[in-house]
């Protein structure tokens, strides 16, 4: 059966959007945000980037694609940096591959067993995932508790967000239109990647907040950091456990000794033990979480739902889970699985109404090759302010304390 021409001219709903939308609409409810809707947050960088419906092909930049294997499963890899094609030899025991050649990646991924090929790309540090797997972590985890705060009428939260991409600054986004004052920190040789390659995505998710620029490098800078993350009420971070020991912070140490600190950490698979360290990024995660064998269930044909579909989710939940912490005042580590969320999504969406969400899914599948859902964009009605253009302002003051 073929998609009817009205629905290719307006394009097919995002599968989980209702689900998404359920969850704004209790946060507006309960937290006093303005009603944001499931399918802007989902789609509204696929339908302003111009973005089609990809199948096997992430939809954008196609920087992730489902490849089959030799016991006939399929094998997600997604490969957006440079660095990541130099380990492709390592990953399919292929000196002599041509890391660049889409064809020849796909013939490589055909002499191997998707197990294999999982279990070494999450060791070389890859974005992988199988499209079988299940979700090794809970969706939201308490990681580590510590004392309670009371908070004066009135008081403002200051967050300091300290992740990248999509999901964590998202997540810093709706807690900003809450009411709260949120800091975004970037690192001096590794600015966010979203502010050069997709400028206006980076606008709607941080407008509002203050610009900080730290020199990771320098001790003074990261002392001073840490002095502004004790002063804080929330950090947001999507580091894995390295790279925050790289940078001499100790979420776990910092939320019993802050009173009242809410630290919210954003993984691919997991915050605890050897997942902690597997590499996951929006498409391969949703993925990873069963949404493209839901879609080869309804349709028969595997593929990619939506546009790094885990990302929007994850910074949704990441908002509540922060909001519900400050309401109960204690302090406390909340690990988010972004793999795990899109399951938990599935799972939920299926029980609420199991019929509308195979239409969907049907409809997508249809959809391969059409524009995504038309959107109204939804401009920023706070400044952007500069790089860096706080920074002295936040760090010195930190500094004092």
């Amino acid at each position: 059966m073929s998609l009817p021409a009205d629905a290719q001219a307006r394009g097919s709903a995002i599968p989980l959007a209702r689900w998404a939308d359920r969850q704004l609409a209790a946060l507006a409810r309960d937290h006093g945000l303005p009603r944001l809707h499931g399918a802007a947050l989902l789609g509204e960088r696929g339908a302003h980037g111009g973005y089609r419906i990809g199948g096997r092909i992430s939809a954008g930049l196609g920087g992730s694609r489902l490849l089959p294997t030799r016991d006939g499963r399929w094998f997600a890899l997604t490969l957006i940096r440079d660095v990541d094609r130099e380990l492709l030899p390592a990953l399919f025991q292929d000196e002599a591959l041509a890391v660049f050649d889409h064809a020849a990646i796909a013939a490589a991924a055909l002499r191997h067993d998707c197990a294999d090929l999982l279990q070494r790309g999450r060791m070389l540090g890859l974005p992988v995932a199988s499209a079988d797997e299940e979700p090794v972590s809970a969706p939201v985890e308490i990681l580590e508790r510590g004392d309670k705060r009371r908070r004066a009428a009135g008081h403002r939260p200051l967050v300091v967000d300290l992740s990248a991409i999509w999901a964590g600054p998202l997540a810093g986004h709706l807690l900003w239109q809450a009411g709260m004052e949120v800091v975004k920190v970037e690192s001096l040789t590794r600015p966010d990647l979203i502010r050069r390659d997709d400028p206006a995505t980076f606008d709607r998710i941080n407008q509002g907040k203050a610009s900080l620029l730290v020199d990771f490098a320098s001790a003074e800078q990261k002392a001073r950091l840490i002095g502004l993350i004790r002063s804080a009420d929330v950090v947001i971070e999507s580091s894995r456990p390295r790279a925050l020991r790289h940078l001499c912070i100790d979420a776990d140490a910092l939320v019993r000794e802050v009173p009242g600190l809410v630290w919210l950490t954003v993984t691919g698979h997991g915050a605890r033990g050897e997942p902690a360290n597997w590499v996951g990024i929006g498409n391969d995660c949703g993925v990873a979480g069963g949404l493209s064998r839901a879609l080869a269930e309804v349709t028969g044909e595997i593929g990619y739902v939506g546009d790094a579909i885990a990302d929007p989710l994850t910074g949704i939940v990441g908002a509540r889970e922060v909001l519900r912490a400050l309401q109960q005042g204690g302090a406390r580590r909340i690990g988010l699985s972004m793999s795990a969320i899109v399951a938990m999504a599935l799972a939920e969406e299926r029980a609420f109404d199991r019929a509308a969400l195979d239409c969907e899914l049907r409809s997508w599948g249809q959809a391969v090759g059409h524009l995504f859902p038309a959107l109204a964009p939804r401009v920023p009605s706070a400044p952007i302010r500069p790089l860096g253009a706080d920074t002295e302002r936040y760090l010195a003051a930190a500094l004092a304390c």
